[in-house]
């Protein structure tokens, strides 16, 4: 196989030696005749298949960075341990993704300067581990945490426009290698099926935005407004969560509505706690060492006042943003202790924002107790009943009987036969299509969805025009004026034409002037041939 004129020996044996771990020149190699077998095109091939593997993991990492804190929660929940796991898993699939493109690129290049295909057996062993854990990342998702699937799906409303043209300068740049192989290979079968491949899917990808929707596709003035802010437990990336403090930054950040979690003590005082348990958020563990197992509900107020709810946040960091906290608000933090329902009521009327919570755990003995402990401190607390928003649904219509001037929200989607029309919905956000959406604003429906923390989600449910969402990120989603992006269908339609038209154009090119190059090489080629036939019958003489 000859080498292009545009490639050196130096560099073809700086390409040689970490793909295929031969530490001699490329000329040597040559001299041993060593060609690119159908074996070494099979594991190219494979190594071209993980490559496209990790990326596609790749990219689902970077999707589920919205949920992640959810994870981490669940394994301090099952394991007792908090770590951030989300940069555990982007470093792990940096490292993966940088292995397979070096290796990638490597491959390619050898391809251009006309030398063999070795891959090493180290990187063929290495590359099989990479597609098994990889797949294994898959099947973990698919089994433990399915709705990220669904959350994929949304994203690519986000992403599909730009992911098209990404791929289609990929494939485009995939040509060169491509016509550089084809020209070179006497395996006329193996030509034709790689050309019919390669031209079926650029015809896909040519046609893919044909079945590309996204709701931000639309002209500026058909946006819908904003949606409100609702803070997951307050502010949880700028206070500890479910304190009065994370309660004033989310007013600090625009919220309208403080979402929270209640429970009810043994001694029938409603406060604020997520979990059922004490563990994660306080520190229980020194207090009250051979009590910190017990449910939330087995503690008096008395000894949940004793307890420290904001040095955790320092500790363990849950947010990367606890870390630029400034000296002020981290000595405030350690001075958080469990507030009551009473005194978070206080607080938003006060601040002038509505309060929505769920009150835990359901499936309590005293559950119907507990709705009246709460709804007897609600009312007390003077706090205008339509700032309120009622998540449980048990024991609701006495609720409505009690206090009717609270706002019913409902964690369902509407029935056909709805008797009592719905007014508020908080569903997950994977739960709802942008049509559904459109559909509960027509019909005046408020639409609440969680926790939506990344501006590319925050963007597609905006030009979707969800009511409000509830973030962990207020203070990110505050500073967005618009969408991250907004296309009109035809300027989209004129991008989609010209990436079509300078691909198509490059690929022509590159056959063209590869074509151009193989036929230059042929006569000197064939004279090289005939020179050496003559010396080797000179030598057997």
């Amino acid at each position: 196989m000859a080498d292009p004129p545009a490639c050196c020996a130096a560099c073809a044996t700086c390409l040689l030696c970490p793909y295929s771990c031969r530490w001699i020149t490329a000329k040597k190699e040559k001299r041993k005749g060593l060609r690119t077998t159908k074996c070494d095109c099979s594991w190219f091939l494979f190594l071209f298949c993980v490559f496209l593997f990790t990326l596609v993991w790749l990219y689902f990492a970077i999707i589920i960075l919205n949920d992640f804190h959810n994870f981490n929660e669940f394994i301090f929940k099952q394991r007792k341990l908090w770590l951030d796991w989300s940069l555990v898993l982007l470093i792990a699939t940096a490292v993966l993704i940088s292995y397979s493109s070096v290796l990638l690129v490597l491959a390619l290049c050898l391809q251009l300067c006309g030398q063999p295909l070795k891959l090493h057996w180290l990187h063929k062993i290495l590359l099989i581990l990479t597609a098994l854990v990889v797949a294994a990342a898959f099947t973990g998702l698919g089994i433990k945490w399915a709705e990220e699937w669904k959350s994929a799906r949304i994203s690519l409303q986000a992403t599909g426009p730009f992911l098209h043209i990404g791929v289609v300068g990929g494939m485009t740049l995939l040509a060169w290698p491509l016509a550089s192989f084809v020209y070179r290979t006497r395996n006329t079968g193996l030509k034709v099926f790689l050309l019919l491949v390669y031209c079926t899917v650029m015809i896909a990808l040519y046609l893919a935005p044909l079945g590309i929707t996204s709701p931000c596709l639309m002209e500026e003035n058909q946006l819908p407004p904003k949606p409100a802010l609702v803070g997951h437990r307050g502010a949880p990336m700028l206070a500890p969560e479910n304190t009065l403090m994370s309660l004033h930054k989310a007013v600090d950040c625009d919220v309208q509505v403080f979402e929270t979690d209640v429970m009810v003590s043994a001694d029938g005082v409603p406060f604020l706690m997520h979990d059922e348990e004490l563990t994660r958020t306080t520190n229980v563990q020194a207090v009250f060492p051979e009590r910190a197992a017990l449910n939330s509900t087995a503690f008096n107020w008395t000894d949940l006042q004793q307890l420290d709810a904001g040095s955790w946040f320092l500790e363990r960091r849950p947010f990367p943003t606890v870390q630029s906290l400034s000296a002020g608000d981290r000595q405030q933090a350690t001075k958080q202790r469990i507030p009551s329902l009473g005194q978070a009521l206080e607080a938003a009327k006060q601040s002038n924002i509505s309060i929505m919570f769920d009150l835990r755990p359901e499936n309590h003995s005293d559950y119907q107790s507990f709705v009246n402990a709460t709804l007897a401190v609600i009312l007390q607390s003077g706090i205008p009943l339509e700032q309120v928003l009622w998540l449980p649904d048990g024991f609701r219509e006495q609720v409505k009987q009690q206090a009717p001037g609270v706002q019913q929200v409902y964690g369902r989607k509407r029935l056909q036969n709805e008797k009592e029309p719905l007014l508020h919905v908080n569903l997950p956000y994977q739960d709802m299509s942008s049509e559904e959406i459109r559909q509960y604003r027509q019909d005046n429906i408020s639409v609440n969805l969680y926790v939506v923390n990344q501006p590319w989600l925050f963007s597609v449910l905006w030009c979707s025009g969800v009511s409000s969402v509830t973030t962990n990120a207020c203070q990110v989603l505050k500073e967005m004026k618009q969408p991250i992006w907004l296309l009109p269908s035809s300027t989209y339609l004129m991008i989609w034409i010209v990436v079509d038209c300078v691909s198509f154009l490059t690929i022509l090119w590159a056959f063209l002037l590869l074509k151009k190059c193989s036929h230059r090489r042929r006569p000197a080629e064939s004279e090289t041939d005939v020179l050496l036939t003559k010396i080797n019958s000179l030598m057997q003489e």
